[in-house]
């Protein structure tokens, strides 16, 4: 990986690499109740860039992650995205798509030496914002996006997620939460 690249990468540059947790904890509505599960998982990071848009230049990461129950083989959650540091806005963005059908594009603001950065989405939004395939549309609308990060050091990073579900059946937002803490490998 370049140096150059690494350099670019603002407060998400410690992040380059592959990384592991076990602490996982999932909260979420199986059959219309709400359960607690406890995972591992594993994300690796790329650094990428530069990426011009016009004048704006960004750095990231590409990322891709799998979740497994523990003690179970076959993950149970996948993402592919982007992770990305746009410098001159001070801004992290983190655009990724899980293959249920769901698109989010979630920012927020950082300085370079962020050791802690919160981003957010919210449907609707033409700037940072959530995309669904029609039967989640109608059935679990994912209505907003919340992302806590926060970096240990060179060797951990946890994070905390709340993805706002709108059922209609229960005319009620359920909170989707994850967490974990991740070690570098």
């Amino acid at each position: 990986m370049s140096d150059d690249i690494l350099k670019k990468l603002g407060p998400l540059a410690v992040l380059a690499g592959t990384w592991e947790g076990d602490q996982g904890v999932d909260i979420s509505r199986i059959h219309s109740e709400e359960k607690e599960t406890k995972y591992r998982e594993k994300i690796v990071f790329e650094p990428l860039g530069p990426v011009k848009n016009g004048p704006q230049e960004l750095y990231g990461l590409r990322y891709s992650m799998t979740a497994w129950r523990l003690g179970e083989e076959d993950g149970f959650h996948e993402e592919l995205g982007y992770w990305l540091w746009d410098g001159g806005n001070e801004q992290v963005l983190r655009c990724f798509m899980v293959p249920r059908g769901v698109l989010i594009n979630a920012g927020g603001d950082a300085k370079v030496s962020s050791k802690s950065f919160h981003l957010s989405a919210e449907v609707g939004s033409e700037i940072y914002g959530i995309l669904s395939n029609k039967y989640l549309d109608e059935s679990y609308k994912t209505m907003k996006y919340v992302l806590d990060v926060d970096i240990h050091g060179e060797g951990s990073f946890s994070y905390k997620e709340d993805t706002q579900l709108w059922i209609p059946i229960n005319e009620a937002i359920f909170h989707h939460t994850d967490e974990n803490t991740l070690k570098k490998v």
